[in-house]
Protein backbone atom coordinates (compact mmCIF):
# COMPACT_ATOMS: atom_id res chain seq x y z
CA UNK A 1 0.00 0.00 0.00
CA UNK A 2 1.30 3.44 -0.88
CA UNK A 3 0.08 6.92 0.03
CA UNK A 4 1.22 9.87 -2.10
CA UNK A 5 0.40 13.54 -1.73
CA UNK A 6 1.10 15.94 -4.58
CA UNK A 7 1.23 19.42 -3.10
CA UNK A 8 1.38 21.21 -6.47
CA UNK A 9 -2.05 19.80 -7.46
CA UNK A 10 -3.36 19.22 -3.90
CA UNK A 11 -4.05 15.59 -4.79
CA UNK A 12 -3.98 12.63 -2.42
CA UNK A 13 -3.50 9.21 -4.03
CA UNK A 14 -3.87 6.03 -1.99
CA UNK A 15 -2.83 2.82 -3.74
CA UNK A 16 -4.14 -0.33 -2.05
CA UNK A 17 -2.75 -2.85 -4.51
CA UNK A 18 -0.43 -2.66 -7.50
CA UNK A 19 -2.75 -4.24 -10.10
CA UNK A 20 -3.55 -3.07 -13.61
CA UNK A 21 -6.42 -0.59 -13.52
CA UNK A 22 -9.37 -1.77 -15.62
CA UNK A 23 -11.73 1.08 -14.81
CA UNK A 24 -11.76 4.44 -13.04
CA UNK A 25 -15.07 5.42 -11.50
CA UNK A 26 -15.96 8.97 -10.53
CA UNK A 27 -17.53 8.83 -7.07
CA UNK A 28 -18.08 12.58 -7.22
CA UNK A 29 -16.40 15.43 -9.08
CA UNK A 30 -13.31 15.24 -6.83
CA UNK A 31 -12.99 11.53 -5.99
CA UNK A 32 -11.91 8.73 -8.33
CA UNK A 33 -11.94 5.01 -7.53
CA UNK A 34 -9.68 2.71 -9.56
CA UNK A 35 -10.62 -0.97 -9.85
CA UNK A 36 -9.00 -3.97 -11.55
CA UNK A 37 -10.63 -6.43 -13.96
CA UNK A 38 -12.05 -8.42 -11.02
CA UNK A 39 -13.66 -5.36 -9.43
CA UNK A 40 -11.09 -5.11 -6.64
CA UNK A 41 -10.37 -1.59 -5.42
CA UNK A 42 -6.80 -0.70 -6.36
CA UNK A 43 -6.63 3.00 -5.55
CA UNK A 44 -8.54 6.14 -4.69
CA UNK A 45 -7.75 9.72 -5.65
CA UNK A 46 -8.90 12.80 -3.72
CA UNK A 47 -8.68 16.17 -5.48
CA UNK A 48 -8.56 19.30 -3.26
CA UNK A 49 -7.20 16.97 -0.59
CA UNK A 50 -6.14 19.63 1.89
CA UNK A 51 -9.75 20.79 2.12
CA UNK A 52 -11.29 17.30 2.21
CA UNK A 53 -8.81 15.25 4.28
CA UNK A 54 -6.20 15.69 6.97
CA UNK A 55 -3.17 15.30 4.68
CA UNK A 56 -0.86 16.88 7.25
CA UNK A 57 -1.27 13.89 9.55
CA UNK A 58 -0.72 10.21 8.74
CA UNK A 59 -1.09 7.42 11.28
CA UNK A 60 -0.35 3.81 10.41
CA UNK A 61 -1.79 1.17 12.73
CA UNK A 62 -1.98 -2.59 12.76
CA UNK A 63 0.86 -3.45 10.40
CA UNK A 64 1.38 -7.21 10.39
CA UNK A 65 4.97 -8.43 10.45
Amino acid sequence: MKVSYFEDTDTLYIEFRDNDIAESKDLDENTILDVDANGNVCAITFEHASQRTDVSRLIVEGIAA
